[in-house]
């Protein structure tokens, strides 16, 4: 037999175990560092970003429902067609052109009154101004009480609403605020506790809300987003940051 082929039975022991014990250190390294990167993983925190836009409304519609009352239809629907001229009148003294008016509905109703023991017949009718000259329509509404000496009673659904529809003009500047807005407050976090941040584990975003702004409401809005020209975009943004 050749002697070099032949291994002593304690030397196969010895390198088996230099094996195994390279293997088991190898693998506490490696299960070291995963339970290491898995606790860094864990680490993070959740703020939220606020970005906020002052914006002024581009488009104003304004309705103007009325209503004649009466026994005979043909008289009732010519003082309706004279109250609606009123209505185009007012809006051309105001500046407005006449394809800025449309009519937007219009209704009949007949019944017969026992106790006075006549037929009664109320025609109501709607027309809408639409404008992006909002500020002009802002001076007419405030001048509405003119429509009223007219002869023209306003009902209930008249009103005035003004619409900013520009808001995917702005939307990617606000949420890019709003992500530094969070990340300010995640970075002032981290020195408080003594970390860094570091990217960005989980993000929400969150609506886009448009109100007016503090204050400022015309008409019988409420402060509801349509109730001024003034108005204020919001947005909200959650994010996860990872710590490090």
């Amino acid at each position: 037999m050749n002697a070099a082929a032949t291994v002593s039975r304690p030397t196969v022991l010895l390198v088996s175990a230099a094996l195994l014990s390279t293997g088991l250190v190898g693998g506490g390294y490696l299960l070291g560092d995963g339970l290491r990167r898995a606790r860094m993983a864990e680490r993070s925190v959740t703020v939220r970003g606020l970005a906020e836009r002052n914006v002024t409304a581009d488009l104003a519609t304004w309705t103007i429902a009325f209503s004649e009352t009466g026994t005979e239809l043909g008289p009732v629907q010519g003082a309706i067609d004279e109250k609606s001229r009123a209505v185009r009148a007012f809006f051309a003294r105001a500046g407005f052109p006449a394809n800025a008016v449309s009519d937007t509905g219009a209704s009949v109703n007949q019944f017969f009154d026992s106790n006075r023991q006549q037929n009664v017949v109320t025609v109501r009718r709607r027309l809408q101004l639409r404008t992006t000259d909002v500020m002009r329509a802002r001076a007419a509404f405030a001048r509405q009480a003119d429509l009223i000496r007219a002869g023209v009673a306003l009902e209930e659904g008249s009103g005035i609403v003004y619409s900013f529809t520009k808001l995917n003009a702005i939307k990617p500047q606000m949420i890019a605020e709003g992500t530094r807005s969070a990340r300010q407050s995640a970075e002032q976090f981290a020195k408080d506790s003594g970390t860094d941040v570091g990217g960005i584990k989980s993000a929400t975003q969150g609506y886009f809300s448009i109100g007016a702004r503090d204050g400022d409401v015309d008409g019988e809005g409420g402060g509801n987003a349509g109730s001024s020209p003034f108005q204020k975009v919001r947005v909200v943004t959650t994010i996860d940051f990872y710590l490090r």
